[in-house]
């Protein structure tokens, strides 16, 4: 099992494994080694899961998406074959990229979409209209600083299973996917270098 970096979106496949087994992952992260940028297990998203982000965040075909930890790059994908965005994936491993930008290309996608071997604490997010990120409530926090300093007005923020602390979302979604498998998403717009909830 893989794990991707402090600043990536995980990604968690969670129908046959079910919502409750996350929290056993989590310490895999807790222990990593000082200088091991991975925080926590790349899974998949199920593809229900993938529709219901780009639904919260009223993906249009004007957006550019960054997805934080892309993994197999299928919400940036989905974001440009399903809404005609464009999106960025940033991925620590440079398989997950690879196999990201050959499902790009079978899509014909290639022109709207882009996957880069990146930390994203160290990637420019001031581009992005839409983030989506998938990580725990402490690399959340860690995040908000540059979330709030780099991103537009306007920018909507869709974050899988975990808040950002006292940020207030504008909706929270709780719903069950296909396999059973509950999932929480939490949508925030920033506004004037704030969360607006």
């Amino acid at each position: 099992m893989r794990r991707v970096g402090v600043s990536l979106a995980l990604v968690f496949f969670l129908g046959s494994v079910g919502c409750a087994s996350v929290d056993g992952l989590w310490p895999l992260a807790r222990n990593r080694k000082e200088n091991d940028p991975s925080l926590a297990p790349f899974l998949a998203t199920p593809p229900d899961v993938v529709e219901e982000i780009l639904k919260l965040a009223e993906v249009r075909k004007d957006d550019l998406v960054y997805d934080l930890g892309s993994g197999d790059g299928r919400i940036v994908i989905a974001a440009a074959r399903i809404h005609g965005a464009r999106g960025i994936g940033f991925e620590l491993d440079p398989d997950l990229v690879r196999r990201a930008r050959d499902d790009a290309r079978r899509a014909a996608l290639e022109g709207r979409v882009e996957f880069y071997v990146q930390d994203v604490m160290t990637a420019d997010l001031a581009p992005a209209s839409v983030v989506t990120i998938y990580l725990s409530r402490e690399a959340n926090l860690m995040l908000r600083p540059r979330l709030l300093s780099m991103l537009r007005p306007g920018s909507r923020v869709v974050s899988h299973n975990f808040d950002m602390g006292d940020w207030k979302p504008v909706r929270i979604l709780g719903f069950r996917d296909s396999a059973g498998g509950e999932h929480t998403l939490f949508l925030w717009r920033i506004t004037s270098h704030r969360p607006d909830g």
